[in-house]
């Protein structure tokens, strides 16, 4: 009797977050850090998916040095989830830092910019949580509101001291794809953390979804073979089972799906995505070039 070969798990890459050492601290305080937010990986793995925190490659390092590229990840690596975090610098779509509030990480910035250039490239899936949505936009040549409440007349709240127990309603763009995911329901509530929020869509991108109250998008997808979603809330934090929030996993399915359809497609296809691929490596010699200054 021939066994069939078991088919192995959908290997999803998930975007570290940094800590920086600290003027003065000892200990960990003053190493540099990557990791990643619990909740976000646990969500992933909640299909039965094994999730790899992908680290910053530093080829040029002053004790270890590695041929490793974040291109070889996306070779190796299924999809990809841009976690939440910091702000993103300003500068990389091309506006000065107006210092409302927020702290910026520019070499996160450029470290997850080229990840996600090299994802669309290989034609994998990416998903992107809060900051993961506004770099999508970003590295499209998008822009971002620097903070809603100072920038969007007649906004709610969209950060709150309860931090993962505040919530609001969202509508889907009827037309999206993202509403057919939900037949009979116009929208939901859902976790809102962020005090940034996407001004001009980047190339190639459209509007899935927005605040019901305020209009401040709130979901876009890339309309291109490559699957490219962005939310701007937090979904690892929405309770299974609960009645009160917008039930996400139709939209984690509809990712790993996706995943699943890119091990077939192993050519790094350039000429469909030129234009986006060509804003995203703009944007992401702008990000390298604010490391230097």
């Amino acid at each position: 009797m021939i066994i069939g070969k078991k088919k192995r798990p959908l290997r999803i890459g998930l975007s570290a977050r940094i800590f920086h050492p600290q003027a003065g601290a000892r200990g960990l305080q003053s190493k540099s850090l990557q990791y990643l937010e619990q909740s976000v990986a646990h969500w992933v793995m909640s299909r039965d998916v094994m999730v790899f925190m992908i680290p910053s490659v530093n080829c040029d390092g002053q004790v270890y040095r590695s041929n490793i590229r974040l291109s070889d990840y996306a070779e190796y690596l299924d999809g990809l989830v841009l976690q939440g975090g910091e702000d993103i610098a300003p500068e990389c779509y091309g506006e000065p830092p107006l210092h409302l509030h927020g702290v910026c990480d520019r070499v996160r910035d450029a470290y997850e910019m080229e990840l996600l250039h090299e994802f669309i490239e290989s034609g994998k899936a990416v998903l992107g949580i809060c900051r993961g949505a506004q770099l999508i936009n970003v590295a499209l040549g998008g822009t971002l509101y620097q903070d809603i409440s100072q920038q969007v007349e007649h906004s709610i709240v969209h950060v709150h001291e309860d931090f993962d127990r505040y919530s609001h309603e969202v509508k889907w763009d009827e037309s999206s794809k993202s509403a057919r995911l939900y037949p009979g329901l116009s929208g939901g509530r859902v976790v809102s953390i962020h005090h940034q929020a996407i001004k001009a869509l980047g190339r190639g991108l459209r509007i899935e979804a927005t605040s019901a109250e305020d209009e401040v998008i709130e979901a876009v997808r890339l309309e291109a073979k490559s699957y490219v979603l962005g939310l701007q809330w937090h979904p690892e934090f929405h309770t299974p089972g609960s009645t009160n929030l917008l039930d996400c996993m139709p939209i984690l399915d509809e990712f790993l799906d996706a995943a699943y359809g890119s091990r077939w497609w192993r050519p790094r296809v350039k000429k469909p995505r030129k234009n986006m691929l060509g804003a995203a490596k703009n944007m992401l010699g702008t990000a390298k070039a604010l490391l230097r200054l």
